[in-house]
C-alpha cells in the first residue's frame, strides 16, 4: 500500500468519519480479484488528490463491523464520506473516469 491508509474497525471513527477532507473508502479483501484490479487506480487517486481527499482501504475480511454497518454487499465497493456522511457510493471494477467523475463534486 503506497499513498491509501489501512483502516479498522477501530480506526474507523477517527480516520474516516472525523477526518477534516472529504475521504474515500475503498471496501476490499485479499482474495477479491476486482479489488486487485481496482487498487492501483486508488492508489493513482490517492496521489494525484493528496491534501484534498485522503484515501483509505478497508479489509472487509478483517473489519466486519464497519463493513455490517455500510452494508457491504458486494466489494470492490467505493464510498466517498464527506463530514462523516455518505456522499457517493461506486460498486465494482469501474474504470478510473467513472470513480474520479463521481469524486470531483465532493471535493
Amino acid at each position: 500500500m503506497g499513498n491509501a491508509v489501512a483502516v479498522t474497525d477501530q480506526s474507523f471513527q477517527s480516520e474516516v468519519l472525523n477526518a477534516p477532507t472529504p475521504v474515500l473508502v475503498d471496501f476490499w479483501a485479499e482474495w477479491c480479484g476486482p479489488c486487485r484490479a481496482v487498487a492501483p487506480m486508488v492508489e493513482e487517486i490517492a496521489a494525484e488528490y493528496k491534501g484534498k481527499l485522503k484515501v483509505v482501504k478497508i479489509d472487509v475480511d478483517e473489519s466486519t463491523d464497519v463493513a455490517s454497518r455500510y452494508r457491504i454487499q458486494s466489494i470492490p465497493t467505493l464510498i466517498v464520506f464527506k463530514g462523516g456522511q455518505e456522499v457517493e457510493r461506486v460498486i465494482g471494477a469501474v474504470p478510473k473516469p467513472m470513480i474520479v467523475g463521481r469524486l470531483q463534486k465532493h471535493l
